[in-house]
């Protein structure tokens, strides 16, 4: 027998519970630890009357690496499809268009990836969501004097239904002598209308890490036999979303997830929630959306399910089966045979704490090196003029020698030159320095340009590493998902905005397994050695035309475009096509002359006199056509002024005959007045 919505619920909650113990052992309390790091608050071993400082190392680390990650992935075309045949270099271009412009326009790309890179840093994992959203909204519009025509036309579409209807004749129908139409009334209708509009796009969502649960046995992501996402939902969202009503709002009033202490270390005026919003739609309820592998058919082969369900009791609200887990992952320093990685956080705490404690100790003996106490014989000493501390102040005592000073061994030197090792420590295990961030003017001051760059590049190995694996992981799934949701979902051409032009895309053809290929600019260092290397190229390719000419075995005037377009991308500027025009338009030009000038040398050549008196007759020879179009031109339009006439003075005469047809029926009827006169 096949596996009953009970027992996939039973199934769930087991794995629910397991997934969750897993979290709560090995990632809750690093998440807490890091958020309390990175906001630089107390360790809780501070005591009265000594320092108190908190060394700010994680914040400094993370808030360092963002700008550098950002800037890698920054640039317009990090991320491209590549064709898997021939035929697919088209759609792989417009694939690639529309992902991007997805990512950064319909989802706020740079905030979405910023919050992205930002949580695995700190938090071990960052998680986006992909998923195709569609909803159906309601719109009203009215029209004003619309034809019969325009009205029929309106009311064949299903998702239109008339609210309100008016009708207006402008002109009566016109009858011949039989009573038949020659011509029919001519009406204007004023309609007010409500149009159902359903919408789709694909909607990516950061997902707090700890929202999602995972098999802790998983190696990868794909691998993996249950992956939540465990939320809490408004009630009119997920019933939005096609659920039952009734089973929806059966759960309200549940409270679980608000109460974790992740995100109550997130909200700091979590505590001031309102448990009954005044709208009883907006109350949250415990929403799971997990995905499986399990047999529930019972054929012998485990499948991929996804099954949404409510409560803390798993009822089920959908089960349908899938194909594809949703969730694109980071994490910053992988782990073999893990699917969550280390964070910066784990390799930071130490450091922290370590740091603090050394500049507390610092900080409390400079205090009492420049605050020094004394030493005071009792009863001979006048207590409240020692306490009393002022410039030039006095202290009366009854015998020499009574206060003496209390010597301070500073230790200030010794507590600098541990901070800079612990910083040097810092640097070799971030890869974050004054040197790559450049900021060390004596790592800087080197013999050769060269030496500075290794120096820069050296600093900045750890930070391309990690960006690397950004973009060989999350961010090549990311960009699979997002053209797997298109080339499923989509279903009619999209008009987006790219390089100031609209463009229309259709996805229904491309094929959803094109390879996602990632290019990444690591560091400044190399950019500027790239930029100086794609001059070395221009200018060669500059001579080679100027010596051979466009058409040489060696490079093209294309060529040449996409070197200059990729030193236009290069300095930051997206939009290459406002300086260059792109390579493939290049080339379209060129070989358009080529062929004109192929063409203009296969022409016999002419007599120079034969050749005015052709010209001339050519000019001749337009204009007389062009004399002869403006002719034509007015004849038909004088033609078409004489038919109206005709048309308008024989509708007046068939007035006038129904007008005379009329009086003489009304003059035969019963007490008629007989013989009246024509009008």
């Amino acid at each position: 027998m096949a596996l009953d919505d009970a027992d996939i619920s039973a199934f769930i909650a087991q794995e629910s519970e397991s997934a969750l113990n897993y979290q709560d052992t090995n990632f809750q309390a690093e998440r807490l630890k890091a958020t309390d790091y990175y906001l630089g608050e107390p360790f809780g071993n501070e005591e009265d009357g000594r320092s108190q400082v908190v060394s700010r190392d994680l914040a400094e680390a993370v808030d360092s690496l963002m700008p550098a990650l950002m800037r890698i992935f920054s640039s317009s075309d990090y991320v491209r499809y590549s064709p898997r045949n021939p035929e697919d270099e088209q759609a792989a271009e417009q694939a690639t268009d529309l992902a991007n412009y997805i990512l950064s326009v319909e989802n706020g790309g740079f905030r979405m990836m910023h919050d992205w890179f930002k949580s695995s840093l700190l938090y071990k994992v960052g998680v986006i969501r992909v998923a195709w959203n569609e909803r159906e909204s309601v719109e009203e519009k009215e029209y004003k004097g619309l034809t019969q025509l325009e009205l029929g036309a309106l009311l064949a579409d299903d998702t239109v239904d008339i609210i309100e209807q008016e009708a207006e004749i402008i002109t009566e129908a016109i009858l011949d002598d039989e009573g038949g139409e020659i011509m029919p009334a001519v009406q204007s209708f004023d309609v007010k209308i409500k149009r159902r509009v359903t919408k789709g796009r694909v909607l990516l969502d950061h997902v707090p890490p700890e929202e999602l649960l995972i098999d802790g046995r998983a190696k990868t992501l794909d691998e993996a036999r249950f992956v939540a996402h465990r939320t809490e939902m408004p009630i009119s969202d997920l019933v939005a979303m096609g659920f039952d009503k009734d089973v929806v709002e059966s759960y309200g009033g549940y409270r679980d997830i608000t109460l974790d202490q992740e995100k109550q270390k997130r909200f700091q005026n979590l505590n001031s929630y309102r448990d009954d919003p005044a709208d009883p739609t907006q109350e949250r309820v415990l929403f799971q959306e997990s995905f499986i592998r399990i047999d529930q058919d019972e054929d012998g082969i485990s499948e991929m399910r996804r099954v949404c369900t409510i409560g803390t009791d798993y009822e089920v609200l959908e089960n349908q089966i899938t194909d594809v887990i949703p969730f694109a992952m980071l994490s910053p320093i992988l782990m073999p045979h893990r699917v969550i990685g280390q964070s910066i956080s784990e390799k930071m705490f130490d450091l922290q704490l370590t740091k603090s404690a050394v500049l507390r100790q610092v900080l409390d003996n400079l205090y009492l090196t420049n605050s020094s106490r004394v030493l005071a014989v009792e009863g001979a000493t006048n207590l409240s003029d020692l306490m009393t501390s002022r410039p030039g102040g006095i202290v009366r005592v009854r015998q020499q020698g009574a206060v003496t000073p209390l010597n301070v061994q500073p230790v200030g030197r010794e507590g600098l030159a541990m901070l800079n090792y612990m910083d040097q420590v810092k640097e070799q295990r971030t890869g974050l320095s004054r040197a790559s961030l450049g900021l060390d003017a004596d790592a800087l001051q080197s013999s050769t340009a060269s030496a500075v760059a290794a120096t820069v590049q050296a600093a900045a190995a750890n930070v391309e590493l990690i960006a690397r694996v950004f973009a060989e992981t999350g961010v090549t799934d990311l960009f699979k998902l997002i053209l797997r949701m298109v080339t499923t979902y989509q279903d009619q051409p999209k008009t987006i905005r790219i390089r100031n032009k609209f463009v229309e895309v259709d996805p229904r053809g491309w094929n959803a397994e094109m390879d996602v290929v990632v290019n990444v600019g690591l560091g400044t260092g190399q950019t500027a050695e790239k930029m100086a290397f794609l001059g070395q190229v221009a200018g060669k390719q500059e001579q080679i035309l100027q010596t051979l000419g466009a058409q040489n075995p060696l490079c093209d005037l294309s060529q040449y475009a996409g070197t200059l377009a990729k030193m236009v991308e290069m300095a930051g500027f997206k939009d290459t096509q406002a300086f260059f025009n792109p390579p493939a338009r290049v080339q379209e030009v060129t070989q358009q002359l080529a062929a004109q000038a192929a063409e203009q040398q296969q022409q016999p050549q002419l007599d120079p006199v034969v050749a005015a008196e052709i010209q001339r007759s050519q000019i001749k020879l337009e204009a007389d056509i062009a004399l002869a179009r403006e002719k034509a031109a007015a004849e038909l339009e004088l033609k078409r002024e004489i038919a109206m006439q005709e048309l308008e003075l024989r509708r007046s005469e068939l007035i006038e005959e129904a007008k005379i047809e009329a009086v003489k029926v009304a003059a035969n009827l019963p007490g008629g007045q007989g013989n009246i006169p024509a009008p």
